[in-house]
């Protein structure tokens, strides 16, 4: 079998890359293109104590996509972000100091109810470092179950 000429097994690999490229920044910036019901709001739920040290790291390193727990104090609720998929967007001082934004996708999880300026917030979700202390997402379920599911917890509910 004869091998594909040099411009060919270039144009094979701007094709790979192309495709991995839009997989990677599209994972969850376009509403899903069938209804997709919430994932649970769970009364009361007990889970293990949080452990911010992940985060910690992962601001200190500047690190993005990294799976992190924590807590924070909302500060600000912004309005909604309604390119692609919905998300509900909530500022959090953090204990440690700094910020975090949290983008919480209401097109596969509820709506945090009644939270109010001063509330504490607990999360777990894939965080993404930038220079204004980095954003949250992925405090869901992943309804097609390829990524590791998120939650937040305001009031004694847990909301995935």
């Amino acid at each position: 079998m004869p091998r594909p000429s040099a411009p060919r097994q270039l144009v094979l690999l701007a094709i790979v890359l192309a495709v991995a490229a839009y997989n990677y920044f599209s994972r969850e910036t376009h509403a899903p293109s069938t209804p997709v019901e919430h994932g649970p709001l769970v009364e009361g739920r007990s889970q293990a104590p949080l452990d911010d040290r992940t985060l910690r790291d992962a601001i200190d390193r500047r690190q993005r996509d990294v799976l992190v727990q924590g807590q924070g104090t909302v500060i600000k609720l912004l309005p909604d972000d309604h390119e692609g998929s919905r998300h509900q967007r909530i500022l959090l001082r953090l204990p440690m100091g700094g910020t975090l934004l949290i983008a919480h996708n209401i097109d596969l999880a509820p709506r945090l109810a009644d939270l109010q300026r001063g509330d504490t917030v607990e999360f777990q979700g894939e965080y993404i470092w930038n220079d204004k202390g980095g954003v949250l997402h992925w405090t869901h379920h992943d309804p097609a179950r390829r990524h590791p599911g998120g939650w937040l917890r305001h009031a004694g509910r847990t909301y995935e």
